[in-house]
């Protein structure tokens, strides 16, 4: 791992159906992740936060298609910056698409690199599939090349991952044409039917193996929803019986022990909806294992 943590917050709730999210990067600050990072050993460059613009255009398929991207474009700036300075970036936001141009950035710089997505949903609509139009349900799809591709073409010429190199993990609620499109386009997934058959251990080590199988690394962008919502209640999209604290946080720390990680989104934590602020303190620390904090 660099010792040089960029950090980005990205305010964007844009992309989601329920506004809240763009306030979960101060939530994360403020439960004490800048602090935490430090304290790790970490030389840590606090970049602020992009915030998305409002009144963007919109459309029934994509909804604020405009705000979602141009947020993203500048994250994929933002973050290029960083892998060229050699630092490590983390985005914290914000609803998932912002991962468009997170994992774009770490595509366009590394090539060929396995994507790990931690998730109660698939994000594998697109324009033509969505039943709402919301664009944090189409990121993981446009990052593998599965569209749509507006959200991320930012005039770079874009570098897709290789579906059979990522991953979909704790998914337990799946439009059924999105379900469809995943079956056909070779993406591993690990439902939490999987994790309750198969334990997170051995999920993880399978994930593990895929993402770096004769690729650079991995990106891990992980939804705080797919944590279940009586641990994590503050995100707008709550889906019951999710993972576990301890699977979540196993997940990351194992992720941190292979020593390929490259870049990492914690994503839709969302203060309005939440309790004591206890979702962000959960996502203020997952970050921290993924960065090697451990119990002992």
């Amino acid at each position: 791992m660099r010792k040089t943590i960029d950090l980005t917050g990205v305010q964007i709730d844009c992309g989601a159906s329920k506004r809240g999210s763009a306030l979960g990067p101060a939530a994360m600050r403020l439960a004490g992740l800048c602090e935490g990072i430090r304290a790790l050993g970490y030389e840590l460059n606090d970049r602020g936060d992009i915030i998305a613009p409002p009144n963007g255009a919109t459309s029934e398929k994509l909804r604020n298609y405009e705000s979602v991207i141009t947020t993203c474009r500048q994250l994929y700036h933002r973050t290029m910056e960083s892998f060229k300075n050699g630092a490590f970036p983390i985005t914290i936001g914000g609803d998932h698409s912002l991962a468009a141009g997170s994992v774009s950035a770490t595509l366009k710089h590394y090539g060929n690199v396995g994507v790990i997505w931690i998730d109660a949903h698939g994000d594998w609509n697109d324009d033509t599939i969505t039943e709402s139009g919301n664009m944090h349900g189409m990121s993981f799809s446009a990052v593998c090349g599965h569209g749509p591709h507006v959200m991320v073409d930012y005039g770079q010429g874009p570098v897709f991952a290789d579906p059979t190199k990522c991953v979909q993990i704790g998914g337990r609620d799946f439009d059924k044409k999105e379900i469809e499109k995943m079956k056909a386009s070779g993406i591993h997934v690990y439902s939490i039917y999987d994790i309750d058959r198969l334990g997170m251990p051995e999920v993880m080590k399978r994930a593990i193996d895929i993402a770096t199988d004769g690729t650079a690394g991995i990106h891990l962008s992980y939804d705080v929803d797919s944590i279940t919502p009586e641990s994590a209640p503050g995100t707008g999209t709550k889906v019951h019986s999710g993972l576990t604290l301890r699977e979540a946080f196993l997940a990351v720390e194992m992720l941190y022990e292979t020593g390929k990680l490259l870049a990492v989104d914690m994503v839709e934590v969302n203060p309005i909806l939440d309790d004591h602020n206890i979702t962000a303190k959960w996502a203020m620390e997952l970050v921290l294992s993924s960065l090697g904090k451990v119990v002992f």
